[in-house]
């Protein structure tokens, strides 16, 4: 196993992150907006085992106080051997902010609680269907 760490979105091909995203599994992700949504993170990290893309994750910044990490991802069969670790030590490292907030999936809460992330008592969120955020538990 060669894993390697990079920022570089040329080489990405944005079908293959939308199967990574598919089988972690953290729901559907068109490629189109896979690549928006990364191009325009100040942040990014793409994993790679020899030539697979086998993980990813971004983050956003202010580039003063804050920094938002989302889209932590990779497949199953990576989980578990310290790699999500050092996806998540990749965005902070480059953050270099004091606050670093995160967006994750109901029910990964530990392995975050492990990097010293801790719940927010006042984080508040806006979602085009509030309903549907509800049922997949991101919202009371």
């Amino acid at each position: 196993m060669s894993i390697q760490f990079t920022e570089d979105l040329q080489t990405i091909d944005w079908g293959r992150l939308s199967t990574v995203f598919q089988r972690a599994p953290l729901g559907d992700r068109e490629p189109d907006k896979l690549r928006q949504v990364f191009q325009n993170s100040q942040i990014r990290c793409f994993v790679w085992d020899g030539p697979e893309l086998i993980g990813a994750g971004r983050a956003i910044t202010d580039g003063v106080r804050y920094t938002v990490v989302f889209d932590v991802v990779l497949l199953p069969e990576y989980q578990g051997r310290g790699i999500g670790r050092q996806i998540m030590n990749f965005l902070m490292e480059r953050s270099k902010e004091t606050a670093v907030l995160l967006h994750a999936v109901p029910g990964r809460e530990t392995f975050y609680a492990k990097l010293g992330f801790r719940k927010m008592k006042t984080a508040m969120a806006k979602f085009l269907n509030p309903e549907m955020q509800r049922q997949k538990g991101y919202t009371e």
